[in-house]
């Protein structure tokens, strides 16, 4: 099944997914191991090779740090031992934290759990317009973390001529914007905003979000998607520094 995709219309010049919630049984994402290595072959066969686990910190979340730390480490060596077939790398889990609820980190108390660089993913609510984080973005810069916002087409508070994203970007903040944003996953209003981050040279990043084999065979379809392999071909992305 998965070898007959058409190798020409993947992700490869990505190379590198860094969101995703693929740990089992840890958040709205992969609820077994069995799910999680479908999403993975899937990642596989549309051109990924490296895979960042990028668990919920939140509220509704509250997730440990160190527990988060041995789950993956437990996972992995299961995929070692099972010497799976057609699967990406799975390199390190990191985390998607929500700077903008009461699980909010402060800088330096918590071991916080960022990608390659002290690259540290967050994220708002998709639902409530709150921006005191801001000065918290600005504690995490002076600690030398480099942020990247996810998804901000998904926000529909926010677009990019709003007051807070041009701040964020004077501060330095990359962007993640959602592949499947691109092909409508989200409705028609984070399609939108998704290109116009990417044609405004906006959005240092591309990330999956994967959470179960729904957005699995999302991702086949949009890999199809002539825009979207046209921004591919057109744009460059962070990802591959990862």
């Amino acid at each position: 099944m998965f070898g007959l995709f058409n190798k020409n219309k993947t992700f490869a010049p990505l190379a590198t997914d860094m969101h995703c919630h693929l740990l089992p049984g840890v958040d709205d994402g992969s609820s077994n191991i069995s799910e999680t290595i479908s999403c993975l072959k899937t990642l596989y066969s549309v051109g990924f090779k490296k895979i960042y686990f990028t668990p919920h910190f939140q509220a509704h979340y509250p997730n440990n740090e160190e527990d988060i730390k041995q789950r993956f480490a437990e996972l992995k060596k299961t995929l070692e031992k099972e010497k799976i077939d057609d699967m990406p790398e799975v390199i390190d889990v990191a985390g998607e934290y929500r700077f903008d609820d009461k699980f909010a980190r402060i800088p330096g108390v918590d071991n916080v759990l960022t990608l390659p660089g002290k690259r540290l993913l967050c994220e708002f609510s998709l639902h409530f317009n709150n921006f005191s984080p801001l000065s918290l973005f600005e504690e995490y810069i002076k600690m030398g973390y480099k942020l990247i916002l996810a998804h901000p087409e998904r926000y529909p508070y926010l677009n990019i001529h709003s007051e807070q994203i041009v701040k964020m970007k004077e501060m330095g903040i990359a962007f993640q914007v959602n592949i499947l944003s691109l092909n409508g996953f989200y409705g028609e209003s984070a399609m939108k905003k998704g290109f116009e981050y990417i044609e405004h040279n906006m959005s240092e990043y591309l990330g999956t979000d994967t959470h179960n084999m729904r957005y699995g065979k999302a991702l086949q379809q949009t890999a199809e998607n002539k825009q979207v392999q046209k921004i591919l071909k057109n744009h460059k992305f962070q990802n591959s520094e990862i």
